[in-house]
């Protein structure tokens, strides 16, 4: 798996499936957001979009292969400078964006911080805020274990946490910072030679900036929608995290998007919901 190197010293590692425009996408996950996330998805885009894309999955900073970062707080800017670093290494100049669940707030800091670099985004399952669902502590509980565990067990029982599984979303015991954990032993010196209080901080600061308050699109100003560059096509949720009337909302403010059904993901409708993700993307393709 190619990987590539940034200024700070983080790895990050993607792979490339199939030929023609490039499609770069963006797993869901929060702090997990790597390319096996997409296995528990209603449909694979690898495999379904590499028949008519060139389709770039990555495993975003701190996760999966791409662990070997520093323990900085999350940083939606620093993600987007990531996605195009990896699109500079490929030699692309400009991608679709297909974003799925917290994959949706990278695609808004991309689209907005990267607008020339970014042709269309499909975001399936946004995430946000909507005051008559949910809050910004439906987002900051999915860091309640990740605090309880070190404060009640101790950095050592972290460490032995990370070692055992080091996915974030299936054992938030083990922290953001798991995956360089189990793999770099002076990091896990470091962590256990600093006070619990310290390493609490680091998630503080950590879950405050991948769930940060101020926007109910947490990576972009609110206003920012209703100048939003590219096409989107939006795919709704239907829980307390990702919330249908968000996904109306970003398709009501948006000059040009288009929402599909809220029950894209039945068994029924699979089949029609991928050829509308393929239509969308292969009508916005530049001759």
């Amino acid at each position: 798996m190619p990987e590539i190197e940034r200024p700070d010293g983080a790895r990050l590692h993607y792979e490339v499936h199939g030929d023609g425009f490039p499609v770069l996408l963006l797993a869901p996950g929060g702090a997990d957001s790597r390319t096996g996330m997409w296995e528990s998805n209603f449909y694979h885009p690898v495999s379904e979009l590499s028949r008519h894309f060139r389709v770039i999955a990555m495993d975003q900073r701190h996760a999966g292969r791409s662990a070997d970062a520093p323990a900085l707080p999350f940083s939606y800017e620093r993600q987007a400078a990531d996605q195009v670093a990896v699109l500079d290494a490929l030699g692309v100049d400009r991608a679709h964006v297909v974003s799925a669940g917290s994959g949706t707030a990278q695609a808004w800091r991309l689209a907005h911080d990267a607008p020339e670099r970014v042709c269309s985004v499909v975001a399936q399952e946004p995430v946000g805020i909507d005051p008559a669902v949910n809050s910004l502590a439906t987002y900051l509980r999915t860091f309640d274990e990740a605090m309880r565990f070190p404060r009640a067990e101790g950095l050592p029982a972290v460490v032995a946490a990370a070692e055992r599984d080091a996915r974030f979303a299936v054992n938030a015991a083990a922290g953001p910072f798991a995956g360089r954990l189990r793999e770099d032993p002076a990091f896990r010196e470091e962590i256990l030679a600093q006070r619990r209080e310290r390493y609490l901080i680091r998630l503080v600061r950590f879950r405050d900036g991948l769930w940060p308050a101020g926007s109910a699109y947490f990576s972009v100003p609110e206003e920012w929608m209703a100048r939003c560059p590219v096409p989107l096509l939006v795919l709704p949720g239907n829980d307390d995290a990702h919330p249908e009337l968000l996904a109306k909302r970003i398709c009501d403010e948006a000059p040009d998007a288009t929402l599909l059904d809220a029950d894209h993901a039945a068994p029924d409708k699979r089949a029609q919901t991928v050829d509308a993700i393929v239509s969308f993307l292969t009508t916005r393709t530049p001759r």
